[in-house]
């Protein structure tokens, strides 16, 4: 919080600091230039009567606070101003549901590490470039389950993302629940253009609602779908929990229902993609990004903030507080 505070500080009068170099003229002045303890005549000799490190230092307390006035002051003189930056959007956004597969399957390791979490972090990279747009998120398996509801707020999107794992549903790859789900947060928005982008890695398994009459939804509320199929041709490495508890690796036969995506991406004018790697994938969420493109202009202006007062403050309560000390509590010390 200090370092931000730091970084978004700038001085209209930056040219004041150099009252500064009187401080060193002020030390000196204040505990260098004092005489020496007064002395005291016994028996006719003179006496100096010593004083304690505690009462020497709790004396030259008046003079530390009034060390750190005057640098406070210095400082408000400089007139700090704290910066803002500000974005305000403008224009037509586009509504978007990302849906994603997370059933067992999508633990195959024919991308790194997984199909899983590269298909998280190419999600995380696509939401962090449509500024402007609301995004939801929508997750299937075996059923579906609306992990974040379409929002601007894509800070608290990226959070809930980043709660993805596999096993926060029951097993399976219910297409047709996934993409309903995804629909029905897009019903009702009132943006002209709303996308469904829908990943998976399987065929359907079945589940509350088939992909066809899932589809016919889409269609009739006029909601566009982009389909990605992910997995590589032919084999990929799965792990399996064994009887013991340990992990195997097994290769299984990628199976992606092409004709199903394919019908449903035509159906309602999006596209189908096949994304055999890693690099597909980011090529893939790349073109989705470039076709739906947000009419929003951000306006960009800093707002000021003058934070000189609270550096004035601190510089009255040190003087205060010394003169306090000066002509109350320290008059009993000796030399005080």
């Amino acid at each position: 919080m200090l370092k931000d505070l730091l970084q978004h500080t700038r001085f209209e009068w930056p040219w004041m600091m150099f009252l500064g170099l009187l401080i060193p003229l002020l030390i000196w002045q204040l505990f260098y230039s004092k005489q020496k303890e007064p002395t005291y005549l016994v028996n006719g000799l003179p006496m100096i009567t010593p004083a304690s490190s505690s009462k020497v230092f709790f004396r030259q307390l008046p003079e530390v606070f009034a060390i750190f006035g005057i640098i406070f002051l210095i400082v408000a003189l400089m007139r700090p101003v704290y910066e803002e930056k500000v974005e305000i959007n403008t224009g037509e956004g586009i509504d978007i549901v990302l849906c994603l597969d997370v059933s067992g399957s999508m633990l195959a390791q024919d991308f790194a590490p997984n199909r899983l979490e590269a298909s998280l972090a190419m999600a995380r990279d696509f939401i962090k470039r449509r500024k402007g747009d609301r995004i939801g998120l929508v997750i299937f398996s075996g059923q579906s389950f609306t992990l974040c509801p379409i929002t601007n707020d894509h800070n608290a999107l990226l959070f809930q993302l980043n709660k993805v794992n596999y096993g926060m549903l029951s097993d399976g790859t219910s297409i047709g629940s996934g993409l309903a789900s995804s629909v029905e947060r897009l019903r009702t928005s009132k943006a002209k253009s709303r996308v469904v982008v829908l990943l998976t890695d399987g065929e359907d398994t079945g589940g509350r609602m088939d992909p066809a009459t899932a589809k016919q939804l889409a269609i009739t509320f006029g909601i566009k779908v982009y389909t990605i199929g992910m997995g590589t041709k032919g084999y990929a490495k799965m792990p399996y929990k064994t009887a013991l508890g340990t992990t195997v690796m097994e290769e299984e036969k990628v199976s992606i229902d092409e004709d199903l995506l394919i019908d449903i991406a035509q159906s309602t004018g999006g596209k189908y993609y096949r994304a055999t790697n890693s690099e597909e994938l980011q090529d893939i969420y790349g073109t989705i990004n470039g076709l739906e493109k947000s009419k929003v202009e951000t306006l960009l202006f800093n707002k000021q903030y003058e934070r000189f007062m609270p550096w004035v403050g601190l510089s009255i309560a040190m003087l205060t507080l010394g003169w306090i000390l000066r002509y109350t509590w320290l008059r009993k010390f000796p030399g005080g």
